[in-house]
């Protein structure tokens, strides 16, 4: 066996993504605002596009007249023809829903009608535009707090989470500053006078503790409620009058006063401030089928400026300079088709989800159908991983109100009959339902079971208390428990 070196000659073949077909995948996944701000970028940075307001509306492939190109087989002039939905090794699929992590269909497109109108509401303005929890302490901090200990006030601030308790020790502290612990205490118990009443909290009861001596409501008996929050918990007042010594009229008072303080102060600052959702398709009915559109308010129109590009060309320019204009030119144009190819994918996924569900659109949640992101991507004729890209982070707007479109894909639920099944959704909603009918008599999951078996609904126990929580909704002992203190 020779150990010489030598060099061997071999051929393989490899997918290779061109940096452009990298960026028309990106372009798949952005919301139309993100496609703003990206077309923006764009624009700035080549001087050969132009972004005007359109409402140019994304016609649909119909089969009498040519058919364009197909959304995963971008071509331009310089780059590769390469599929937009290859499914790479690397490339990470989204759930088909987010809880899990029938008739004739006409697919006409209308105008970009739907666009808002100018003189609308500026959803800006009620943005909270208040200062973090953080900078509000630190602003009472400085008149407050001696010089000397200022950097433990900075300390302690920083250690103060968003819903305004503090989350270290100040034995750990004070060791980290090298400082006495009683002088962390005593600059805590400052920082505890701030605003909002009841930052600085170590624990719940704390917190609920310096609310009460604010309001000047601790007196021995609140003193008493507050250390037994856990009885309050599990609603067992007759065990709380005893130990706090009132009658019923006071601890329902007491109890009325505990339920107005704030158990996190903090998150009324430091929010982010809110964003509205802006519809990026459009679903309304028109006569027997649905007309569906791209918001074109929100899409700026991009054009390659020829004029300008040959006023370029025809000008005295070297080498370099002959090579970025072509270069502009050819991003530009890729650009255009790219942003083109976007929308008419957009269309005809959502077109497909409407058909799919159009018992949705015209009769609500209970006739959502069980859909994942392959059904989808086999009546199209595209990937798998094409849908899902097209469906992150983008908004339908219809009749119904507005929804992702993640919402139409849900997992499946058997019927009890045999039938059709349904999806989770339906069943979700259905449980809404029953809890707030059940009126005086708690519902336990068992007893949900039993009623949503009798409406044709195949579920296990366990499959209705993952929805009940995914709901938001308390089980019937924490159901019933608030019930008694809210009559208490």
């Amino acid at each position: 066996m020779s150990l010489a070196p030598r060099l061997d000659l071999r051929q393989s073949q490899s997918l290779v993504m061109t940096p452009q077909l990298q960026q028309a995948i990106k372009l798949l996944t952005l919301s139309n605002l993100e496609i703003e701000g990206f077309i923006a970028e764009e624009v700035e940075r080549n001087p050969l596009l132009e972004a005007t307001q359109t409402d140019e509306v994304v016609k649909p492939e119909r089969p009498e007249r040519e058919e364009p190109a197909a959304a995963d087989e971008l071509v331009t002039g310089t780059a590769a023809a390469d599929p937009l939905d290859i499914d790479y090794a690397t490339e990470s699929h989204q759930q088909d829903s987010v809880a899990d992590g029938g008739g004739g269909f006409d697919g006409a497109i209308a105008g970009s009608g739907g666009a808002a109108p100018e003189d609308g509401p500026d959803l800006d303005s009620f943005a909270d535009t208040s200062l973090s929890l953080a900078d509000h302490l630190l602003a009472q901090a400085g008149p407050a707090v001696a010089a000397a200990d200022l950097f433990i006030a900075q300390h302690l601030i920083d250690q103060i989470d968003d819903a305004g308790y503090l989350t270290g020790s100040t034995l750990d502290i004070a060791s980290r500053l090298s400082v006495a612990q009683m002088r962390v205490e005593a600059v805590l118990a400052t920082i505890q006078t701030f605003d909002p009443t009841g930052v600085g909290a170590r624990d719940l009861a704390e917190c609920l503790t310096l609310q009460a001596k604010e309001a000047d409501r601790y007196d021995p008996c609140m003193a008493k409620l507050i250390a037994n929050l856990d009885l309050l918990a599990r609603g067992d007042v007759a065990r709380l009058r005893r130990l706090c010594n009132v009658d019923d009229e006071d601890m329902a008072d007491m109890i009325r006063e505990l339920r107005g303080y704030d158990p996190k102060p903090g998150c009324r600052y430091g929010g982010e401030a809110s964003r509205a959702v802006v519809p990026d398709v459009f679903v309304r009915a028109a006569g027997h089928g649905w007309a569906i559109e791209v918001n074109g308010a929100t899409l700026p129109r991009v054009l390659v400026n020829r004029r300008y590009h040959a006023q370029l060309a025809h000008g005295p320019q070297d080498k370099a300079s002959k090579a970025w204009l072509s270069d502009c030119l050819a991003s530009a144009t890729w650009l255009v088709k790219a942003l083109d190819q976007r929308q008419r994918t957009i269309v005809r996924v959502a077109t497909e989800i409407v058909k799919q569900q159009e018992g949705f659109f015209r009769h609500g949640v209970t006739h959502l159908k069980p859909m994942t992101l392959r059904q989808i991507a086999d009546a199209i004729e595209m990937h798998e991983s094409t849908v899902s890209r097209v469906t992150s982070n983008k908004y339908l707007s219809c009749a119904r109100g507005m929804f992702e479109l993640k919402y139409f894909f849900t997992s499946a639920i058997q019927a009890t009959d045999g039938g059709d099944a349904v999806s989770a959704q339906a069943v979700k909603s259905a449980i809404r339902a029953l809890i707030a009918g059940e009126g005086a008599a708690i519902l336990s999951d068992d007893t949900l079971v039993e009623q949503l078996q009798a409406r044709g609904f195949d579920i296990a126990r366990r499959t209705v208390a993952k929805y009940r929580e995914a709901l938001g909704i308390g089980s019937s002992v924490q159901r019933r428990r608030a019930r008694t203190l809210g009559g208490g």
